[in-house]
């Protein structure tokens, strides 16, 4: 459309903080379309949507753990068996972190995981389970007594670090490494105020740690004092001292 004056006329419409002229105007309005029980619905799967999720997902998992108190993150492999000496040790370490005055977080699996939750909830302390949804695992474990379920993987890691005072890392395998690196990298770089990491299992991590040493390192791609991030125990007391000794608890 032309103007009298010559000068072309858009067609605009305002959405909020949004304009839209010509091509990109929609039709009818916004309170038209939210209450339009005709309308189409694949706005349920467009990237805005999922922001909303993503926020949603937040606020829970933010508004469930905002009064948890001192807490320690523990990682570990949802394939350990029950009835195992890893199970066992991750028995002991969910008994002892409760026992020494911290919550319990894990991913809310099985394995490893269900473990820590077991022996945190059995000593009467906070077993906190953050599960995400996956194809092919069951949902939280019997032995967590708060527990929260996300859609995605980086809101879950966020509460995991948020709300932990330190990390103690049981063999694992590929969730557990992603868990693990994340952890390193944020201390590193100093995106978190540094808080311990324990690998647990001497025998299970030396081969990770020598090749950190003598690869990575060797090459210059990390620096030698990068090993100082985390901690060697194959001790259940020794873990939760070194926790608690970094952590002022």
């Amino acid at each position: 459309m032309v103007s009298p004056e010559g000068e072309r006329a858009l067609e605009e419409q305002r959405l909020g903080p949004v304009l839209r002229r010509d091509g990109q105007v929609q039709p009818g309005t916004t309170d038209q379309r939210l209450l339009d029980t005709e309308g189409p619905s694949e706005w349920v799967h467009t990237d805005p949507w999922r922001v909303m999720r993503i926020q949603a997902e937040f606020v829970e998992g933010f508004g469930a753990l905002a009064e948890l108190g001192p807490a320690v993150s523990v990682f570990g492999s949802a394939r350990t068996r029950r009835g195992s000496a890893e199970y066992e040790v991750g028995v002991r370490l969910g008994r002892t972190l409760v026992e020494a005055g911290f919550a319990v977080i894990t991913g809310g699996g099985p394995g490893a995981m269900e473990a820590a939750n077991k022996g945190a909830s059995e000593a009467g302390g906070v077993s906190v389970g953050l599960g995400i949804e996956l194809p092919f695992e069951q949902g939280i474990n019997e032995y967590v007594n708060l527990g929260v379920d996300f859609r995605y993987f980086f809101v879950r890691k966020t509460c995991f670090v948020k709300y932990a005072r330190g990390f103690v890392v049981l063999p694992g395998g590929l969730g557990t490494l992603d868990e693990l690196f994340e952890a390193l990298t944020l201390v590193q770089t100093r995106k978190v105020t540094r808080f311990p990491i324990v690998l647990f299992g001497t025998s299970y991590w030396s081969g990770l740690v020598d090749w950190l040493r003598h690869t990575l390192i060797a090459e210059g791609k990390a620096s030698a004092h990068d090993l100082e991030l985390f901690h060697l125990s194959d001790d259940v007391d020794e873990a939760i001292a070194l926790v608690s000794k970094e952590t002022g608890l």
